[in-house]
């Protein structure tokens, strides 16, 4: 458990960090995501782009396993 919340958080740390670069490569704007814009709200979810990020994860996650 311990050694989980530590991978968690050296994980969280690593995307603060590689959020500006992150961010150049479009994630989140992605077609598909869903925009809602009203007159005083908007309502984001990036629906693309969470199973994007989600098959990567997988795949990397499944790769470092069978090593």
């Amino acid at each position: 458990m311990q050694k989980l919340l530590i991978t968690l958080g050296i994980g969280i740390t690593a995307i603060g960090i590689l959020y500006p670069f992150l961010k150049q490569l479009g994630l989140g704007q992605l077609p598909g995501d869903i925009i809602l814009k009203g007159e005083n709200t908007t309502f984001y979810f990036p629906v693309v782009s969470c199973i994007a990020v989600s098959l990567l994860v997988t795949v990397l996650l499944n790769f470092l396993r069978s090593s």
